[in-house]
């Protein structure tokens, strides 16, 4: 989108960030440590978590929540991710499959899919809430997967190595 003005998409943003705050009521955020667990906290109504999420074996090195708001997931060194319930922080699945620590996760822009990064030199595909196996994965690279992302179409993947190489997956 073309905006006039800085004012014109300042403007816009908030409209957006409202609509959104509608559907998905109160603001959350999570939080992930090196002592495995994961805090859920209401921002804006106190300065206190309100529950604390347990359950990595290891620390936790990476949590995003669905654009729909409705999950997130939670990548840790102990090579497993967790798919937890974006509203309330209650546990739904455990995503198992890495041979190594899982350092990124990212959704698809319709949160039906997430794609892990890993020491073990692959990503792997899933399909949420249903799949706790690996819908595929996407190996090729000759070292570790420190980063990735899906491309604003969601038609496919892009993979960054320590191999220095990015790898671009078509779903």
């Amino acid at each position: 989108l073309k905006f006039n003005s800085q004012e014109e998409a300042h403007e816009a943003a908030i409209k957006k960030y409202e609509e959104f705050s509608q559907k998905q009521g109160q603001e959350r955020l999570v939080s992930g440590s090196d002592d495995f667990t994961l805090f859920l906290w209401h921002p804006k109504e106190s300065k206190h978590p309100i529950k604390r999420l347990t359950g990595h074996q290891q620390a936790v090195n990476h949590i995003a929540f669905s654009p729909d708001g409705r999950y997130f997931a939670s990548a840790s060194f102990d090579k497993k991710v967790k798919v937890w319930n974006g509203f309330s922080g209650d546990f739904l699945a455990t995503l198992t499959g890495h041979v190594g620590a899982v350092y990124q996760v990212a959704w698809s822009g319709d949160s039906r899919f997430l794609v892990t990064a890993s020491k073990d030199s692959t990503a792997k595909l899933w399909e949420v809430p249903s799949g706790k196996r690996a819908k595929g994965t996407l190996p090729g690279h000759a070292d570790e997967v420190y980063a990735l992302d899906w491309s604003p179409n969601g038609g496919s993947v892009a993979t960054g190595s320590k191999d220095r190489t990015i790898k671009i997956w078509k779903h």
